[in-house]
């Protein structure tokens, strides 16, 4: 799906919700550091999404998709407890761009694919509106975070740390 298309689809689903957001153009960048000095946000309120993969056992790889500040780190021991799992890891960038439908530094922090758990960290939710990537370098959104909840229904659990 090219970039276009998942950006189409995520504004329509915004739309078709009645979300509130904003639309907001910017020079080409996917690191959230950088993009959120282009956006003006802080860093805690950019959504961070990150691939990994799990192995549960020696046949069963799990994927999810996890949404923690930009201020934050993954914590891929606690994603791996929740998953029960054996291994854990950033998953590779080709896989990461598959499930998710966009390239690497545009990851929309929602999931369009089964295969593919959205996790959550409770912390990006305290803010009213969270920034990210929409499926683009050159434009993001501004969402409200409680509409961003209830059209996501992610899985919300502690998966970040300082």
């Amino acid at each position: 799906m090219s970039e276009n298309d998942m950006y189409g689809k995520l504004i329509a689903m915004l739309d078709e919700h009645g979300a509130a957001y904003r639309v907001i153009e910017h020079a080409p960048e996917g690191a959230t550091e950088a993009v959120s000095a282009l956006r003006g946000n802080t860093l805690a309120q950019a959504a961070k999404c990150i691939v990994v993969m799990v192995k549960v056992g020696k046949k069963v790889t799990r994927y999810a998709l996890a949404v923690v500040p930009g201020d934050r780190r993954v914590d891929l021991a606690r994603i791996k407890e929740l998953f029960g799992g054996t291994y854990v890891s950033f998953a590779s960038q080709d896989a990461a761009e598959e499930l998710a439908g966009s390239q690497s530094g545009t990851i929309l922090p929602f999931s369009f694919e089964e295969r593919l758990e959205l996790l959550v960290d409770p912390e990006l939710l305290r803010h009213s509106e969270i920034y990210f990537n929409a499926a683009r370098l050159d434009r993001s959104l501004a969402l409200a975070a409680i509409d961003y909840r209830s059209i996501a229904e992610p899985r919300i659990e502690t998966i970040s740390q300082p």
